[in-house]
């Protein structure tokens, strides 16, 4: 097959969805096919055998580090150039629609991945108001494609409530040769002064939508209480535009910033829990990736990460926003050791069975399905 990729942003590791992202490109690659990329933010000198394309764009207001582009006469020349069997479209945006309606003129078949919940992003924007017209917006674009791709039964039938179309279900993988417990460093606790201590890290864009005020609230309530505030220490690993609210919030807190490479893996398996409330994930890379390193996960019981800990039992679930109950799974697992060590054991057995190849061949072979069925009709 020859893909043509259109994606928000390739930047390698710059959050969970990209790293899918680079996962799905390197096994179609592996399996002989060909892939052009189209982005208006792009990581420099990848180095790969796909061909990337940047896009003229310019910085997003309120959030720099992503790009606004714009598709343009040669981008057009580009995709017939390359003579694509199928368009692949990782961001419903703007250009996104505009890769649609080439593939609509073309006769191509479009295969489209839902890697982000925004709908559920507008009430903490306080555009609540909002939410019907992106859901009619979204509801048009994902109907004109072949198939659309949700991590997770709960985005199944969220986007099938709402009126989508030819929804199919690709899981996420872990590359757990990246991911997993050798990576523990007695070194980097050092650096947090985490020696004898209960480490509990976030990963993640520090925003609103991503519940991190649960996060705060949960520190501070570690913070109750002398003994609970010497053997936990909190560990938050990313970057976004509350962090200043949050080391304000969470002056005990240690923020590693932005980890790309084998330093996040290796953050990981330093830590000893993930704490990640986040209500708005179609599914919750974060979490997959923490069970691969050997630690448990407390989550949400709205959004996609409930069905990694559903479905492993390596962790708890708490009540969406509900503080005091994250704190108390959290404190459930410091003090019981031989349920932790059951826990993580679970984790790296369900991590086990979610590998990159094993997960992207049945997607790959859905691919040369839908090929197949466009040329018949």
């Amino acid at each position: 097959m020859k893909i043509a990729f259109y994606a928000g942003t390739y930047v390698k590791d710059k959050d969970g969805a990209v790293r899918t992202m680079y996962q799905l490109v390197s096994s179609f690659l592996a399996e002989g096919h060909e892939v052009m990329v189209w982005s208006p933010d792009v990581s420099p000198g990848h180095g790969r055998r796909e061909t990337v394309n940047p896009l003229p764009s310019v910085p997003i207001p309120l959030y720099p580090d992503y790009r606004l582009g714009f598709y343009t006469a040669s981008t057009e020349k580009q995709i017939d150039a390359f003579g694509p069997d199928i368009v692949h479209i990782s961001t419903p945006d703007i250009i996104g629609g505009r890769f649609l309606r080439y593939a609509g003129k073309r006769g191509l078949p479009v295969a489209t991945i839902y890697h982000t919940d925004f709908p559920s992003y507008l009430a903490y924007y306080r555009l609540g108001f909002a939410e019907n017209a992106v859901w009619k917006y979204l509801r048009k674009f994902y109907n004109s494609c072949d198939a659309v791709f949700v991590p997770t039964e709960e985005m199944k039938i969220r986007l099938e409530s709402q009126g989508i179309q030819r929804v199919d279900i690709w899981a996420r993988g872990i590359d757990r040769s990246l991911f997993n417990p050798q990576r523990r460093s007695d070194t980097l606790r050092a650096e947090w002064d985490a020696d004898g201590r209960f480490v509990i890290a976030y990963a993640g864009r520090f925003v609103w939508y991503k519940d991190i005020q649960v996060v705060i609230d949960v520190y501070k309530k570690s913070r109750e209480s002398a003994a609970a505030a010497a053997a936990t220490r909190f560990v938050m690993i990313g970057s976004g535009p509350e962090e200043e609210a949050m080391r304000r919030e969470m002056p005990d807190a240690v923020f590693p910033g932005y980890l790309g490479g084998t330093a996040l893996p290796e953050a990981y398996a330093s830590s000893d829990l993930l704490l990640f409330p986040s209500t708005t994930e179609a599914f919750g890379n974060v979490v997959l990736e923490a069970f691969s390193s050997g630690i448990p996960a407390v989550v949400s019981d709205a959004g996609g990460c409930q069905e990694l800990v559903r479905g492993s039992d390596a962790g708890y679930i708490a009540a969406a926003g509900d503080a005091e109950a994250f704190w108390q799974s959290c404190r459930r697992l410091l003090h019981d050791r031989s349920l932790y060590d059951e826990k993580c054991r679970k984790g790296l057995d369900f991590a086990e069975r979610m590998s990159w190849p094993v997960i992207n061949a049945a997607l790959i072979a859905r691919y040369e399905e839908i090929i197949a069925g466009k040329r018949a009709d």
